[in-house]
């Protein structure tokens, strides 16, 4: 768990490119910030990696960078629902830049001059989340030796980030919910309720709705929670934006001088990437330790052995299907991957192009 009360300079991971400078505008009347953000020297084979975000009436415009449909709408809803109160919750894979999305909604609001606090809902031992998010008094329980002021305390004024909301335990969410519906905090150990003024952003990796099916997460909660959902796409998703993150990333490694040889982004849009943008990041770490030429070429990449559930194999229908209906699924997951090149799409097959074009045809694809 950790608080901040200026605007993040961590890297902006969700797109790959670097800490912002923060300076202030305003957004159909209310104070907001705009967040250019660094802008590399461009170099062969790569294009130049910037972007500015300009607020609008519509939300957040990215202009400079041309960025994914997928994630324009992002940094449009985020825009719009910035500025406001509303409880945002923000759903996407690990490593899909959801810490990231929290702080930059944070540094679009009103409320940007006033505390960031962070909660790990799934870091905390279960047995002190209770006191960690609403506080304790002096001697409420073995050891507390100290009246502790909670992260809803800690946030007033601010944003309190409900980071892995999917992991709270089960008991407390009751709880949640009532300081949600009524902004009053009871310490553990109080006799008193206390006013708190917070915007909440919550954030997981998880299945909600699944969750609340199988009663590991309380209905009420999850309306409370699903007033604005925003859904953060998987890096396979938003493959456009691929060549842009690796510029950032290799400026971010200090190896800005590094050119990357058209087959190696070939590759790099090929892998499924299960880990998002974070692994992207890793993966190039790893690989520029063995670049001499100063090109990175496909031989330099090693990718970590996905978890099993996160195999190609594992995400086709296998299991009481056709052979030509697993076949149809693999190739259609392929283009997903390459962003509908046929050329590469043929290559991470196996097979010939010409071969693919028949496919495509007989599959309807």
């Amino acid at each position: 768990m950790e608080t901040s009360s200026a605007p993040s300079a961590a890297s902006a991971i969700a797109l790959g490119l670097g800490a912002p400078s923060v300076s202030p505008v305003r957004l159909s009347g209310i104070p907001a910030t705009t967040r250019p953000l660094l802008a590399p020297r461009p170099k062969a084979g790569l294009p130049k990696a910037s972007l500015s975000l300009t607020p609008t009436s519509t939300g957040i415009t990215p202009t400079t960078a041309p960025l994914s449909q997928a994630m324009s709408e992002v940094f449009s809803v985020v825009g719009r629902l910035a500025p406001t109160d509303v409880t945002v919750t923000l759903i996407g894979e690990t490593g899909t830049g959801k810490d990231v999305f929290a702080h930059l909604t944070h540094d679009l609001s009103p409320r940007a001059q006033q505390p960031f606090v962070v909660f790990d809902c799934g870091a905390v031992p279960p047995n002190l989340v209770e006191s960690e998010l609403f506080g304790h008094e002096r001697g409420a329980f073995t050891g507390a030796h100290a009246e502790h002021a909670g992260a809803f305390e800690r946030a007033a004024g601010g944003t309190l980030f409900l980071d892995e909301i999917g992991e709270l335990p089960l008991d407390l969410q009751p709880r949640l919910l009532r300081v949600l519906d009524n902004r009053l905090v009871r310490r553990v150990g109080g006799t008193r309720d206390r006013r708190v003024d917070v915007r909440i952003v919550a954030a997981t990796n998880r299945d909600l709705g699944a969750l609340v099916t199988s009663r590991q997460f309380r209905q009420d909660l999850y309306f409370r929670l699903a007033a604005a959902i925003v859904n953060l796409p998987p890096l396979r998703e938003r493959l456009p934006d691929l060549p842009y993150l690796v510029t950032r990333l290799l400026s971010d490694l200090g190896r800005a001088d590094v050119v990357v040889a058209r087959e190696t982004l070939d590759v790099l849009r090929a892998h499924p990437w299960p880990g998002n943008v974070r692994e992207l990041k890793n993966a190039l770490a790893c690989a520029i330790a063995f670049v001499d030429s100063g090109i990175l070429e496909p031989r330099h990449l090693r990718f970590a052995d996905p978890p099993a559930e996160q195999t190609m194999l594992d995400r086709l229908p296998l299991g009481g299907h056709a052979l030509h209906s697993i076949e149809r699924a693999a190739i259609k997951q392929t283009l997903i991957q390459v962003a509908g090149n046929r050329v590469h799409a043929a290559r991470a097959l196996g097979i010939a192009p010409s071969t693919l074009y028949e496919k495509l045809r007989k599959y309807g694809l």
